[in-house]
């Protein structure tokens, strides 16, 4: 009985042994791409409610009165933010890495800055600290310009709707039963332009603004370690 309990025991410590450096394993794997899974998170939450929205025919309308695939121009710049966000949230993921292992590879601005560091006094290391923030926020002037683009878009989608509205309203005609029908629906085609453009410019451009606020929160956290890292060289 005794050599039966100790065979269980014995068994026991070696799976819970495994099972503690499997955790272990997925607590650093998600330490290390903690920023991706947050981005996969936002936009996985936001293309699902993109897909109900699709179901219920809520979108069939939009692309209908499409005429001037306005609507597809501002979806596409959309698609070329989110990648351009996706790309960088995984090279910043790699940079947060390589700071938090102590590898950082020359000629990033990463490894300009410890080594700008190195020896200096704090006015200096404050001053360079300032540049590398402005630095690496620089980065993100694509993305912000492409989410700025999308309201703009919307807005130029307005316009043209409008005209698009007014264009066939001919005071001469208005008091022609027959000519009232192409008018309205002329004029209801333009405000349906215009109303779908701005909308969509408007939602779009708040979904991109999210992915760069994400982006901007893993961008300072970098700012921070390598900060730290410097003053901790500068200790030693």
């Amino acid at each position: 009985m005794s050599s039966d309990r100790a065979v269980v025991v014995g068994r026991s410590e070696p799976l819970g042994a495994e099972l503690a450096r499997w955790v272990e394993s997925g607590r650093e794997r998600g330490r290390r791409w903690l920023l991706l899974f947050r981005y996969a998170l936002l936009n996985l939450v936001a293309a699902s409610l993109v897909a109900a929205a699709a179901a219920q025919g809520w979108l069939d309308e939009m692309w209908a009165t499409d005429r001037l695939h306005l609507c597809k121009l501002i979806v596409l710049v959309f698609l070329l933010g989110l990648a351009s966000a996706g790309w960088r949230a995984y090279k910043l993921s790699l940079e947060l890495n390589a700071v938090r292992e102590g590898r950082l590879c020359p000629g990033t601005k990463a490894a300009w800055f410890l080594s700008a560091c190195a020896g200096r006094d704090a006015a200096i290391r404050a001053s360079l600290g300032g540049l590398l923030r402005l630095k690496l926020a620089q980065r993100l002037a694509p993305l912000r310009h492409l989410a700025s683009l999308l309201v703009l878009l919307g807005l130029v989608g307005t316009v043209v709707g409008f005209i698009l509205a007014l264009s066939d309203i001919d005071p001469a005609r208005v008091t022609d039963p027959s000519a009232i029908a192409p008018m309205v629906s002329r004029l209801l085609e333009g405000m349906a332009v215009a109303l779908y453009t701005t909308l969509l410019g408007s939602l779009l451009n708040i979904w991109l603004g999210l992915n760069c606020r994400l982006l901007e929160s893993g961008t300072l956290h970098l700012f921070a370690q390598l900060v730290e890292r410097s003053e901790t060289d500068v200790r030693l």
